[in-house]
């Protein structure tokens, strides 16, 4: 897998995102095969598709490619209408997302982030355009990249170095498990996984998970039995096999 982009492509546009955008998209029809089943190649859909970049002809999955020219993806990815992009979700209709870091013409990172590791929570509201902007009052919005679970980053490549192409599928056949088009049940799911995350040892206690209690509870108004939710999705995550059962009340993550 080359890591360069071709400058080359960039001759004649007079945009940064422009330039950006061929060379990255020529490098992703190049170069990548699909993290979701293992072609060796993806195809890149005609022009002006106002969600997907690239999609799988084998197992139809689709992608989004989103890349700026810095060493790592930051906290927050910019993205499009924050409605539109509240209504993907909701409708589970929104492609995986390919993000992709590079120092010049080199590429640092390329990272799949699954669809259904979309939701609400993570979509962060920019401040509309000003009223006297051509689109006064549109707003646009952010993917909060931090608040990602870590089983949702799937690397193919990390930082300069080409991941190994059968750990990318494990961590996305992994990742696979906790596909739902429950709203609801995935935003438990996510928010969960983004608590045991913030954990600083692989080996937790419910307790120490317990301490999350307020956050979730702000998260989930809806919800007034929030510790009882929490071991819910313990007993989920441990039978999907994304963390293990140690003792009574202890718990380890699974990467």
């Amino acid at each position: 897998m080359e890591l360069l982009l071709n400058a080359s492509l960039a001759e004649g546009y007079h945009s940064k995102s422009q330039q950006a955008r061929v060379m990255t998209e020529r490098w992703v029809a190049d170069n990548l095969y699909c993290p979701v089943c293992g072609r060796s190649h993806v195809t890149r859909f005609t022009a002006n598709r106002p969600v997907a970049d690239f999609y799988c002809e084998n197992c139809k999955a689709e992608y989004e490619l989103k890349s700026r020219e810095a060493a790592h993806c930051g906290r927050l990815v910019p993205d499009g209408a924050y409605h539109t992009m509240i209504e993907r979700i909701n409708a589970t209709n929104n492609p995986n997302l390919l993000i992709m870091t590079h120092v010049g013409e080199l590429i640092t990172n390329v990272v799949l982030i699954p669809h259904f590791f979309f939701t609400p929570h993570i979509i962060v509201k920019r401040k509309p355009l000003a009223s006297t902007a051509r689109r006064a009052g549109w707003q646009g919005c952010s993917i909060n990249y931090g608040a990602i679970p870590s089983h949702g980053k799937i690397f193919i490549v990390r930082e300069g170095k080409v991941i190994d192409e059968a750990c990318t599928l494990h961590r996305y056949a992994q990742a696979s498990k906790l596909n739902t088009a429950d709203m609801q049940k995935r935003s438990w799911l996510m928010d969960t996984l983004r608590c045991i995350d913030a954990m600083p040892l692989d080996t937790f206690t419910l307790t120490e998970l317990y301490q999350f209690e307020a956050e979730l509870q702000a998260q989930h108004p809806e919800n007034h039995y929030i510790r009882e939710k929490i071991r819910q999705q313990l007993q989920l995550l441990r039978d999907k096999g994304l963390v293990r059962f140690e003792a009574r009340g202890v718990y380890r993550k699974v990467r």
